[in-house]
């Protein structure tokens, strides 16, 4: 993690654990201070009034919130500051739309405390954390069905688009590498990683790393 002192802002009208991601922010991970707030109107007014608030964690069943919808609107309002959610939810869908909408994560309340830090480390390190049951595809799941605006396709369609390089920055990508990582794993300039990233999202149908790395886990499942 960096040596940036980040301040957290935790939405949630579950007090109990509002103060076990508290706990996990300041005594496993250090951030330097946590707000709590129970409604989306307050954590709306808290980010207006905070400047120095780095990293804000949403419940998409606390009042206010109405689905991962809203996440759009304060990631336009507040596009410098890290967001995620953290909810009892384990919809594919509404993963996806978070995930769609522009937030750095979607923690599923239900994993332990390793794993809820490793989760919540990784986003303050700049990974976009896409949660490991998203590449547990069911036989009724068809892949290529969340992609947005693309059309249709069978995962073997859609690997045999793929250059081998574009599968390997693929790959990366999954596993949360940021285009630097992915750089030097592959030993090439950042440059050219992001070009491969935009060959990558236009064969998958996407427009964002969040949404690549929900289709290409989907996509490795089924080899």
């Amino acid at each position: 993690m960096t040596d940036i002192r980040h301040v957290a802002l935790v939405a949630d009208d579950d007090e109990f654990f509002r103060m076990a991601i508290s706990s996990i922010l300041l005594e496993r991970i250090g951030v330097a201070e946590v707000i709590e707030v129970g409604s989306l109107d307050e954590a709306m007014d808290r980010l207006g009034e905070r400047s120095d608030i780095t990293i804000a964690l949403f419940d998409l069943a606390m009042p206010g919130m109405h689905g991962p919808a809203n996440l759009g609107a304060v990631r336009e309002t507040f596009p410098e500051i890290l967001t995620a959610v953290v909810s009892a939810s384990r919809r594919r869908q509404d993963i996806l739309t978070t995930l769609d909408a522009g937030a750095h994560g979607y923690v599923p309340k239900g994993m332990g405390v390793e794993d809820l830090t490793r989760a919540l480390k990784a986003i303050l390190e700049g990974t976009i954390y896409v949660p490991p049951l998203l590449a547990q595809v069911s036989p009724e799941d068809h892949v290529g069905a969340q992609y947005s605006g693309a059309e249709r396709r069978s995962a073997p369609d859609v690997l045999a688009r793929l250059t081998p390089r574009q599968r390997d920055v693929l790959e990366l990508l999954v596993k949360g590498q940021s285009n630097k990582e992915i750089a030097r794993s592959l030993d090439l300039g950042e440059g050219t990683v992001k070009i491969h990233l935009a060959a990558l999202f236009r064969n998958l149908g996407v427009r964002n790393r969040a949404t690549a790395a929900v289709a290409g886990a989907q996509l490795i499942a089924t080899q």
